[in-house]
């Protein structure tokens, strides 16, 4: 190497930063730079061919910054490298952080709808585990006798249950003698297509203008009365289901669900005081026992 040659490399040098001010200036340490020149993150503006020097342009000390910061917010090396190489100024990469910064704030406003929603469960989960512990109701089986209803059939969803009460309402409305009810077809629960009726007790009539009229026969029901939201509901189904499966009573079909607290005409009232009383039919034989057959051991 000439002298001259020798003179300007360490002319140009002297314009530089050697890694170690370089560190001291930007707050990272040699270790850290040397990982990032290798990562392709922060390269040096020149290395010493012969010594292996880094040195690095008073430009990448605002470089080194902005990665600094990024690797505060907790950005990942990669895409540091993506904003650091399609980003060509520093208006560009305030732009995209601008960019950035709408995004997350749309996702502050996402974890926040969503917190709430959660409070709202264990709230909801809390009232229904209190409920549940302090219930007074007690599962009976009771000998249910004949009763006389209107009845709309429906197959949809439970919620449309509403339309076959008003039907009955207007057909029947002078000999209405008792709280409306749901038979229920189904042995599941089902969102779309659940096959019920919507009845109403009542004192005599006839079928007319779509609604049935029928006697609904005598028969044993296993019963529990629910307290609380319908949501609720299939807590008390849990409690009457696991009561007949230990006293070895096969449920029927149909079963029933009469309301006797509920949401008026006009006002929702406190869904916490409604009031269901669950009613299973028993079926008229008992299910075999495992191993058993109908001449005993077999």
């Amino acid at each position: 190497m000439s002298l001259v040659t020798a003179s300007r490399l360490h002319q140009a040098d002297s314009e530089m930063y050697t890694i170690g001010e370089f560190s001291r200036i930007t707050g990272l340490s040699v270790k850290t730079l040397r990982f990032y020149h290798e990562e392709g993150l922060l390269i040096p503006s020149r290395v010493d061919p012969g010594s292996g020097y880094r040195y690095y342009a008073s430009g990448k000390v605002e470089v080194a910054r902005v990665i600094t910061q990024l690797r505060q917010l907790e950005f990942s090396l990669a895409e540091i490298r993506t904003i650091l190489n399609d980003y060509n100024d520093e208006s560009e990469i305030l732009d995209f952080l601008e960019s950035q910064r709408r995004v997350i704030k749309e996702k502050i406003a996402d974890y926040q709808a969503i917190s709430t929603s959660l409070e709202r469960i264990i709230d909801r989960e809390r009232q229904a585990i209190a409920v549940n512990a302090d219930a007074s109701s007690e599962i009976e089986v009771r000998e249910l006798d004949a009763m006389l209803v209107a009845a709309v059939p429906i197959k949809g969803r439970y919620s449309e249950c509403g339309r076959g009460f008003s039907m009955i309402g207007k057909n029947f409305g002078r000999h209405l003698c008792g709280k409306p009810l749901l038979l229920l077809h189904d042995n599941e629960f089902r969102e779309e297509d659940a096959e019920f009726e919507a009845c109403i007790p009542i004192r005599k009539g006839a079928t007319k203008n779509g609604v049935l009229v029928k006697e609904l026969p005598a028969r044993s029901h296993v019963t529990l009365l629910h307290r609380g939201p319908y949501s609720e509901v299939g807590r008390s189904y849990e409690r009457i289901f696991a009561h007949m499966k230990e006293q070895g009573l096969e449920p029927d079909l149909p079963s029933r669900e009469v309301y006797l607290k509920g949401p008026g005409m006009i006002f929702r009232g406190n869904p916490q005081k409604y009031l269901t009383d669950i009613q299973i039919p028993v079926a008229a034989s008992l299910p075999k026992r495992a191993g058993v057959g109908l001449g005993g051991a077999g």
